[in-house]
C-alpha cells in the first residue's frame, strides 16, 4: 500500500494531477479544492494516499493532510457513499467541520454539501458517530498523557454527551425531548456541567 507519494507535479487536471518520481508518472484523483492547494507544475510535492482496488480499477486518491485521508476513510465506510462523492464533500467541508457536524447530528451543515440529501446526511451520521466518538476518545487519553489541550472536536464530543446526560435525566421528570431539545436550542450550553445543564432546562421549561 502507498503512504504517500513524493515527486515532481508534471500536471495539474480537473479531477486528477500527475506526479513524476524516478520516470514514473502517478495519476492521483483529488478534489478540486486539493488540487488547487498542491502547488505549481514543477514544484516537488507530497500528497497522502489512498490506493483503492476494485475488480475492474485500481486508482489512487491523494490528499493534502492525513485529516482529509481519514475523513475519505471514513466515507468510504458509509453504506452508499462512494469516491466520488467522498472527494465532492472533501472541496467543500473541512474534515473539522464533517466531524463537528457529524458528532452535533448537524444534518443541516451536511445537507449543504453537493450530493447529499437528508437521507444521507443521517445515514451518515448514524453510521460514524459512535466511530469518531471512540476514536476520538482514545486521543483525547493520547492528548492527557502528553498533557497537551483537548481538540476542539473532543470539546464537541463531551459537550454533546453532558447534554444527552442532562436531556435523560430531564426526561426522568416529565418533559419531553422535542420540548427539551427546543429549549437548549434557546441556552448557552457550551462547557457546561451535567448538572448545569439540567438547572437551566429546568429553568427554561419551567417558564
Amino acid at each position: 500500500m502507498l503512504a504517500y507519494i513524493k515527486g515532481t507535479l508534471e500536471m495539474k487536471m480537473t479531477e486528477y494531477v500527475v506526479i513524476d518520481v524516478g520516470g514514473l508518472g502517478y495519476k492521483i484523483f483529488m478534489s478540486e479544492v486539493g488540487i488547487e492547494k498542491l502547488g505549481n507544475i514543477g514544484e516537488n510535492v507530497k500528497v497522502h494516499t489512498y490506493y483503492r482496488v476494485r475488480e475492474d480499477d485500481i486508482s489512487i486518491y491523494g490528499f493534502n493532510t492525513l485529516e482529509e485521508l481519514k475523513m475519505f476513510e471514513l466515507l468510504l465506510g458509509v453504506s452508499g457513499v462512494g469516491a466520488k462523492t467522498a472527494l465532492a464533500m472533501l472541496a467543500v467541508c473541512e474534515p473539522s467541520e464533517f466531524a463537528l457536524a457529524v458528532i452535533a447530528e448537524d444534518v443541516k451543515t451536511l445537507t449543504g454539501i453537493p450530493g447529499i440529501g437528508p437521507k444521507s446526511a443521517k445515514r451518515i451520521i448514524l453510521e460514524l458517530k459512535d466511530k469518531m466518538k471512540k476514536e476520538q476518545q482514545v486521543e483525547a487519553i493520547k492528548n492527557q498523557i502528553e498533557n497537551k489541550e483537548p481538540t476542539k472536536l473532543q470539546k464537541a464530543i463531551e459537550n454533546s454527551d453532558k447534554i444527552e446526560e442532562a436531556t435523560a435525566a430531564l426526561q426522568v421528570l416529565g418533559y419531553n425531548k422535542k420540548e427539551i431539545d427546543k429549549a437548549f436550542e434557546k441556552a448557552e450550553i457550551q462547557d457546561k456541567t451535567t448538572e448545569e445543564l439540567i438547572k437551566i432546562g429546568l429553568k427554561l421549561l419551567g417558564r
